[in-house]
């Protein structure tokens, strides 16, 4: 399926060669396009991990594998399969997956817990081993590649390359992080998105690793959607190499901490909106604001109603500023919320407030907001402190057309 770039794409930046990683990509073949669909990351000895994964009750056996393999914390290698997601595939799966691992491990000469494996593409389909065996040989045999080529590697109905990096100063060591990531629909996730790789040369205790993980992902991947559907493979995980050379991030309080953390969170959210931006079909990217929610996580949920509200998304991808469809989705959350007292603006704009109408409002600069590719939705529930900012797209013609025709 080949798709024009998305028109909120952003160009692939220069990210920094990580010691301690290499790339590598090969073609093996698990679909009829001619191009590199298996990637090889190699990683050195002593590599901390840490990793989300999706919470479907029909994970794979990857997602499976890998949520006990963090928690050793240790990686030497990362293979990821596009094409065919090895989902809901039984005995079949699981034997892949595993003939991967031990493939990985033989030539690498570590343990075969030390390899983390991902696939995305079509449910339901066995990942041929034969294929993952080959695929395996001609990366091994390949030479080393950057970060945009793995990450055009993994994508599957990607229109664009997603990358972001970021750095920190550690004492006086200065120390990088980077990453890519993939995906375009099936976005909803919940702990995860997709699949993202990120990459430091920090040196991180891996308990840390795990627990700031998880905390840039609740501001960052948890934060976006594009069409409420959540994948049965979604994955994000993060290396450390520790080949900068700092003292060793120990806790929340060791000297660097803060700033590593930082750039780290700058990383997961750059990430998660290049994927909103290549929503399939998308024309809009859209910022919504939520405030005055009881607390955070309620404020977080009525942002995800609205983002994934198909009335809503509709909406704006015909440029009309439907607030009424803003205060039903508020309305369906399932939080607190008193009509009278919602206030919602677009672009700047309040058109409610006190449950009506804003007095004198003036459509015009509202709908010149909306004729823009980046739309700020903000809605004001005051009743509290509680604030999130989600992170969406519009729904489209487009969309439905790349659906409809996915298996193909």
């Amino acid at each position: 399926m080949d798709l024009a770039p998305s028109p909120l794409a952003l160009p692939f930046p220069h990210l920094p060669v990580i010691a301690g990683l290499e790339w590598r990509v090969a073609r093996a073949g698990y679909k009829a396009w001619n191009r590199p669909d298996l990637t090889l990351a190699t990683l050195a000895a002593d590599t901390c991990v840490a990793g989300v994964f999706t919470r479907s009750a029909c994970a794979s056996f990857e997602v499976e594998s890998g949520r006990e393999q963090v928690r050793q914390g240790r990686a030497r290698a990362l293979v990821v399969n596009a094409g065919n997601s090895n989902a809901f595939t039984g005995h079949r799966g699981r034997q892949a997956v595993e003939v991967i691992q031990r493939t990985v491990a033989a030539q690498m000469g570590c343990d075969t817990g030390e390899v983390f494996v991902s696939s995305t593409g079509v449910i339901g389909v066995p990942l041929p081993q034969d294929l993952a065996r080959t695929g395996l040989a001609a990366a091994f045999a390949a030479e080393p590649c950057g970060w945009q080529e793995a990450a055009q590697a993994i994508g599957t109905t990607d229109t664009f390359a997603k990358g972001a990096n970021a750095q920190a100063i550690l004492g006086d060591v200065r120390v990088d992080v980077a990453g890519i990531i993939k995906g375009s629909g099936m976005i909803a996730p919940d702990m995860a998105t997709m699949l993202g790789y990120i990459a430091t040369d920090a040196a991180v205790d891996p308990a840390l690793l795990q627990e700031m993980l998880l905390a840039a992902n609740a501001q960052t991947f948890s934060c976006i959607t594009v069409d409420g559907d959540t994948s049965t493979s979604d994955t994000v995980l993060l290396f450390a190499t520790g080949a900068a050379g700092n003292v060793r991030l120990e806790g929340w309080d060791s000297p660097g901490a803060d700033a590593f953390f930082a750039a780290l969170l700058d990383v997961c959210r750059r990430l998660a909106q290049l994927v909103v931006r290549d929503g399939e079909g998308a024309t809009k990217f859209v910022t919504i604001r939520v405030t005055g929610a009881v607390n955070n996580d309620s404020a977080r949920r009525i942002g995800l109603a609205i983002g994934n509200s198909p009335l809503v998304k509709t909406a704006l991808a015909g440029e009309d500023a439907n607030w009424g469809r803003v205060v039903m989705a508020v309305g369906k959350a399932g939080e607190p919320a008193d009509r009278d007292r919602l206030a919602i603006a677009f672009g700047g704009h309040w058109v409610a407030r006190a449950g009506q109408v804003v007095a004198g409002f003036d459509e015009a600069p509202v709908a010149a907001h909306l004729k823009g590719q980046e739309i700020d939705l903000a809605v004001d529930l005051g009743l509290g402190d509680g604030q999130a900012t989600v992170w969406t797209c519009d729904l489209t013609h487009g969309y439905v057309a790349i659906n409809a025709d996915y298996r193909s």
